[in-house]
């Protein structure tokens, strides 16, 4: 079983301390042909190609000049300590042990529009480049186009090795899109977060987001190998909702913690 997540567009760029061994993602020659196209751009053609502010296309701009190979503890960070946000707030890998760390790089992956797909303690520079930019690269019209069935692939590969085969997606539409999920041969859950309103039911983004870091790391405390065991999460509040679930959605509910409408 494999957990997926989206990644963060906040980073969190301050050296730390780690006890494990860092790991060198599986596609740096894919990365590097998206960071010389990036470099090549102007601030305006950033701005434009990102939707973003001068500031944070100031920024990149700087990051994608930066950027260089081999990466080292000196130069990179693991993408599970350098991602910050709700999602990894609420994973919060720095509090993982070695033995945590183990389990989450065998079951854990992270989509990237840069780096395809993320192990843990993937060693990655600063970027931000989201999966759904219309960046053409050669003859491919955007990432989607550009990446392929390399990431699904690379996905069934990895699960080779698990006994129960299946994909927990925790990440958002627009980068789970990008695995091609069609063409899986195993089942995909979809865990969603809902909060009671009344008579309904309501997904807050904010609270959803903290709550799929917060199931990723219960997978991993509990080392989950099978989709059945997620629906014992009980954590901050939520429960799984039978009733509003289906084979591939599953729900899980929560009284109303945030201010009423």
């Amino acid at each position: 079983m494999i957990v997926i997540l989206s990644p963060a567009k906040s980073l969190n760029e301050k050296q730390q301390t780690y006890s494990f061994s860092s790991t060198i993602p599986g596609f740096l020659d894919e990365t590097q042909m998206l960071v010389n196209k990036l470099k090549k751009q102007s601030l305006k053609s950033l701005e434009s190609l990102m939707s973003i502010n001068p500031k944070i296309a100031q920024t990149n701009q700087e990051r994608y000049q930066k950027w260089e190979l081999p990466f080292t503890p000196e130069n990179a960070k693991p993408a599970a300590y350098l991602f910050r946000g709700e999602v990894y707030i609420g994973l919060d890998a720095t509090s993982m042990d070695e033995s945590d760390m183990d389990f989450a790089q065998d079951h854990l992956r992270i989509l990237s529009g840069m780096y395809g797909l993320l192990r843990p303690m993937d060693l990655m520079q600063p970027y931000r480049l989201e999966m759904g930019t219309t960046l053409k690269i050669n003859r491919k019209k955007n990432l989607y186009e550009f990446w392929g069935n390399k990431l699904s692939d690379e996905l069934m590969k990895a699960s080779e090795t698990h006994q129960h085969k299946a994909i927990i997606n925790l990440a958002s539409n627009e980068y789970f899109k990008a695995l091609q999920p069609k063409t899986f041969n195993m089942p995909v859950i979809q865990p969603t977060f809902k909060e009671k309103r009344g008579d309904s039911l309501k997904s807050v983004n904010v609270y959803a987001k903290r709550a799929r870091g917060l199931m990723a790391r219960f997978i991993i405390d509990n080392r989950l190998e099978e989709p059945e065991g997620i629906k014992s999460f009980k954590v901050d509040g939520y429960r799984f909702s039978s009733r509003d679930s289906d084979n591939k959605e599953w729900v899980f509910v929560r009284p109303q913690t945030g201010p009423k409408a």
